[in-house]
């Protein structure tokens, strides 16, 4: 039997959604740029932007009227699809990573530093004008990265708060270009305990990592977009900083577990040409006008 339009439609969207994740869930490939490559992206903006904090202050007044209004105006179904196969993902590849993580650390380390060293390449090439104020910007965020990379190695536990912090900053991180999520919860310490409690579906964890980053949207959302159209070659470049300083961390969590030079560099290259391919498909795409 032929599948209905609708049905076909939303088995795609799933895919995607199972594609995104996949990559999400690894430190340094962006989600947003598959959604770019397979021609979602806009209607993903879309939908997240549709999203209206006030719609709330409609529900506790009890308008219900002008909250069905706004609901209407947000592509519901195929957010719910699309976080459904990024879900799926996740739920299936936490596993993988944790014993990737666990039983071959320095080739995951390197691959994981291959894919941030080159995404950091990627952001720093879309800087169009380098002036002596860029590179101050990219020095300012190589030191502040390194310096954040630091908290690694401070134990501030996993707490709910804790979690609920990370979350609004990794999930604001997969709105800025070539910032992964995944990346900034590693380098908040929190990456291992995060994949552990999404294959235990430990719910309370989940829940408020998911609910900082939805936080973290609503509030900081307007403003960074506004920094990356006032002011794109600080921000990229304050970004490409953060990236290569910020990768100290996976170096030092790499050498814990062996050499990383001898041991790593296979998947170091490895995670430099998946960058590129991702890259070059995008701008294939981007080219092509689809």
């Amino acid at each position: 039997m032929t599948p209905r339009p609708g049905i076909r439609e939303h088995a795609e969207i799933y895919l995607r959604g199972l594609m995104m994740g996949a990559c999400d869930i690894i430190p340094g490939v962006s989600g947003g740029t598959i959604a770019l490559i397979t021609g979602i992206y806009e209607r993903l903006v879309g939908a997240i932007g549709s999203i209206d904090p006030a719609s709330a202050k409609h529900l506790v007044r009890g308008d219900f009227a002008s909250f069905q209004a706004d609901l209407g105006k947000i592509d519901i179904p195929f957010l719910v699809v699309l976080l459904a196969g990024i879900g799926t993902a996740f739920l299936a590849m936490s596993g993988v990573i944790l014993s990737l993580l666990t039983d071959h650390a320095v080739g995951t380390y390197s691959f994981f530093l291959g894919l941030i060293l080159a995404s950091a390449v990627v952001l720093f090439l879309e800087i169009r004008s380098l002036r002596a104020a860029t590179l101050a910007y990219l020095v300012v965020g190589t030191g502040a990265g390194f310096l954040l990379a630091g908290l690694g190695h401070l134990d501030v536990g996993h707490s709910l708060p804790v979690l609920f912090l990370t979350g609004m900053v990794a999930l604001c991180a997969m709105i800025l270009p070539g910032i992964s999520g995944a990346y900034m919860t590693l380098v908040l310490n929190q990456y291992e305990f995060m994949l552990a409690a999404l294959r235990a579906l430990s719910l309370p964890e989940i829940v408020a990592y998911i609910a900082g980053g939805v936080t973290g949207l609503l509030i900081f959302t307007k403003g960074l977009k506004y920094l990356l159209t006032t002011h794109p070659e600080a921000m990229l470049a304050f970004l490409t900083g953060l990236m290569l300083g910020s990768a100290r961390m996976l170096w030092e969590k790499g050498s814990l577990a062996g050499d990383m030079l001898t041991g790593g560099w296979i998947f170091f290259i490895a995670g430099l040409v998946i960058v590129g391919a991702v890259e070059y498909a995008k701008r294939r795409y981007t080219a092509s006008g689809a």
